[in-house]
């Protein structure tokens, strides 16, 4: 048995990489003694009911002033742009502390210089991010990368892994080094309706933030409705306290329309039934680095639409009939999908919890040896 890190820079945004995070922990657990370092308001025993995950018994343990700060930077999102980079800068700066007393450093957020033998899970790269031509670097990632980022030789002598082949090849482009691919977990949601007996909406899953073009979605279903369909939208996500100012505008579109639901911090017994219970899923995020609703929507036996890039062109096999590249060509493809009563195809047991589990105990282990 032995004392394993797992580093994760913040459980605050409530999406894939926390239920990575979770899952990590939940499938080390069993033959190690595992220890979480984050900076998080968020409660990890919180999450875990939401995402359904085992973590009784992982200890946790945060930087000094933990709430304050994490509050702080999450006020400070709209005027210092992203901020994954600063908060792991903060928890790699603690964990340092204290990493003498673990064998091994298991990152699921992404890319890190540890001082010693370490599994990394990259969901999309964190720093320099002024060297890609789709990053999203923000003023201070220059500054972030200077103080903590790895370089070649960091990364060659970590086990190396990623979400997707997309975020895969994005790493090979920036450190020249490639990583594996073991996909985020996600079961099967079984007891779905028949097709015939579920609701003809849409459901939106995710953050409910700028990235994610919420806003796009309520437009998209009023462009729908003035084709004739009579179909509604919810949107189901968390509200994390960096996009309090666009969840206002999200609601306040919301409170305009009788056939939009907004619905914030679900249970997952509440987003479950949401997806056993409609017909259609849909991702707005270009290039999503993975696209966990994506997945769950196919797992929920839905029909999802996704941007035309990224890892969700994988787990939507490509498909042109659910694949879009504005705007304008997802009313398109949902509009032909409800008029022809298209029907879903799509393997819903593709990336199951197990599958991911047994990946990452398979790799820490050998790591370890």
């Amino acid at each position: 048995m032995a004392q394993v890190a797992v580093v994760h820079n913040t459980l605050d945004f409530q999406g894939g990489a926390d239920a990575v995070c979770l899952a990590t922990c939940e499938a080390l657990s069993s033959d190690h003694e595992v220890t979480l370092f984050t900076l998080s308001e968020t409660d990890l025993a919180v999450l875990a009911d939401r995402f359904d995950a085992d973590v009784d018994g992982i200890a946790v343990r945060t930087p000094p002033a933990n709430g304050s700060i994490a509050k702080t930077l999450g006020r400070l999102a709209p005027w210092i742009g992203p901020q994954l980079a600063v908060r792991s800068v903060l928890v790699a700066r603690y964990f340092r502390q204290h990493a003498d007393a673990f064998d091994l450093a298991v990152s699921t957020a992404n890319e890190f210089s540890f001082p010693g033998p370490s599994v990394q899970y990259v969901h999309y790269p964190q720093f320099h991010l002024y060297d890609l031509e789709d990053g999203d670097p923000g003023r201070l990632n220059p500054l972030w990368s200077r103080i903590a980022a790895p370089d070649r030789p960091d990364l060659q002598r970590a086990t190396l892994l990623a979400n997707s082949a997309w975020t895969a090849e994005v790493v090979a482009e920036l450190y020249g080094v490639r990583p594996a691919v073991v996909a985020p977990p996600v079961d099967p949601i079984e007891e779905g309706l028949d097709w015939d007996d579920r609701q003809q909406g849409i459901v939106v899953v995710g953050r409910i933030a700028p990235d994610k073009r919420v806003l796009d979605a309520i437009s998209l279903i009023d462009r729908l409705r003035d084709r004739g369909h009579d179909v509604h939208l919810h949107v189901v996500g968390s509200t994390p306290r960096s996009y309090r100012q666009y969840a206002d505008r999200v609601a306040a579109a919301v409170d305009q329309r009788s056939y939009v639901d907004l619905e914030r911090d679900v249970s997952r017994d509440r987003l479950e039934t949401l997806l056993r219970t409609h017909r259609y899923g849909l991702n707005l995020k270009p290039d999503e680095h993975f696209g966990m609703s994506v997945a769950e929507y196919v797992s929920a036996g839905m029909i999802a639409f996704a941007p035309d890039g990224g890892g969700q062109r994988d787990i939507l096999d490509g498909r042109p009939d659910r694949l879009f590249d504005s705007l304008a060509a997802a009313v398109d493809r949902i509009d032909t999908a409800i008029t022809t009563d298209d029907r879903p195809s799509l393997r819903r047991d593709r990336f199951t919890r197990d599958q991911f589990k047994a990946a990452i105990s398979t790799y820490v282990n050998q790591t370890l040896e």
